[in-house]
């Protein structure tokens, strides 16, 4: 079955640097676009980031262009998500996500738990 796992969350002072990884199983990741999100205490889900698997092209939100960069190793099934120069409002739960395409789009249907991402001195 689909199974999406986030790692490397924790606790980084403002500046600091955090890399995720997203370890996917039950599918063969090379063919499909992944997504990384956030969510935040009291707000909406935000897409961060995207990397389709068609031509490997990227997608950012504006508040984390120049910062974070998004990267897969289709050899070890994981796609990762570099984040530098993080701020406190980064401060959030980071998912990474699928909908078995090989492009990015606004519709995911296998999630992982989550990992928790906090900015603070």
């Amino acid at each position: 079955q689909v199974q999406l796992v986030e790692s490397g969350g924790g606790l980084v002072q403002p500046g600091g640097s955090l890399r995720l990884s997203c370890a996917a199983s039950g599918f063969t990741l090379d063919y499909y676009a992944i997504g990384w999100f956030r969510q935040a205490p009291g707000k909406e889900r935000e897409g961060v980031s995207c990397i389709s698997s068609s031509d490997g092209s990227t997608y950012y939100a504006d508040s984390v262009k120049g910062r974070f960069t998004i990267s897969r190793d289709n050899a070890k099934n994981t796609v990762y998500l570099q984040m530098n120069s993080l701020k406190p409002e980064d401060t959030a739960v980071y998912y990474c996500a699928t909908g078995l395409r090989g492009y990015c789009s606004p519709s995911y249907d296998y999630w992982g738990q989550g990992t928790q991402v906090t900015v603070s001195s």
